[in-house]
């Protein structure tokens, strides 16, 4: 049985939430929902997303969870206009990217999940995407850098060239190929990840919860390892590029909507 139950403050005043959140016997779905934004996340959405995850970890009728968007987008990354306001104190930017989380969680993907979307898959443990899903880090074409985990953790489940690939070029991986290259766990029709993400956590809970968290957190010790590194390398690079003009252009360029002047300063 599905009891939706509604979480987060107003997008626009008129009582649209940031997110949904539905349990789903012990799984708990985080859904996305500003779609006029493709999901963009602002501080309202930060923190509501830092609430729903500390609830999949705190509750202990809660083993697994599924964070998806909507049918034509999975989160295209920081609202650039707004801000994603401050990192949270269990989750880190957007509340999800730096957590020490008990419970696997399963990202589902329909359309772009570009930027810090992108960023919140690799944060996530298993995913599902449909053939509609792109992935793409495009910070690079904005004059800035990816700064929530992908510098160091986008070469995990992808090949080292790929990684640099979307880091420097900032064109989009389809599903297809990062099905094949293992980035993606499952490949679904369109309109469909959230169901197998769905059946996908329903498989896992019919395991011990105990013996999937463990083994879990296991598993992110040894490959977390040098997490440390890659974020204080990930800081030296925000700085290099927080003062520049290169940085102040490529957002100016790209909510005026016209092609970036670079100056390489």
């Amino acid at each position: 049985m599905t009891d939706p139950v509604v979480t987060g403050a107003d997008v626009t005043g008129e009582g649209q939430p940031r997110i949904e959140t539905e349990r789903h016997g012990h799984v708990l779905l985080v859904r996305m929902t500003r779609p006029d934004k493709r999901n963009a996340v602002d501080a309202g959405m930060t923190a509501a997303l830092d609430e729903a995850l500390n609830l999949l970890d705190d509750d202990p009728d809660l083993w697994c969870g599924v964070l998806a968007g909507d049918a034509t987008a999975f989160c295209a990354g920081t609202d650039l206009a707004a801000g994603s306001g401050g990192p949270t104190p269990r989750g880190g930017n957007y509340g999800v990217v730096r957590r020490d989380r008990r419970r696997p969680l399963i990202a589902a993907v329909e359309g772009v999940a570009y930027g810090g979307g992108f960023e919140i898959v690799l944060a996530c443990d298993l995913v599902v995407a449909s053939s509609t899903a792109r992935f793409g880090l495009p910070e690079v074409a904005r004059g800035l850098v990816a700064n929530c985990g992908a510098l160091f953790r986008a070469p995990r489940p992808l090949p080292l060239n790929v990684a640099k690939q979307l880091l420097v070029t900032g064109r989009p991986l389809d599903a297809s190929r990062a099905y094949a290259l293992g980035l993606v766990n499952e490949l679904v029709e369109p309109g469909r990840a959230e169901q197998a993400a769905l059946e996908l956590a329903r498989q896992v809970c019919e395991n011990s919860p105990l013996a999937v968290s463990v083994s879990l957190r296991a598993l992110e010790r040894v490959v977390s390892e040098a997490d440390e590194r890659g974020w204080a390398a990930t800081d030296i690079a925000s700085a290099a590029i927080e003062q520049s003009a290169d940085r102040a252009e490529g957002v100016a360029a790209f909510l005026e909507k016209r092609e970036p002047r670079w100056t390489g300063r």
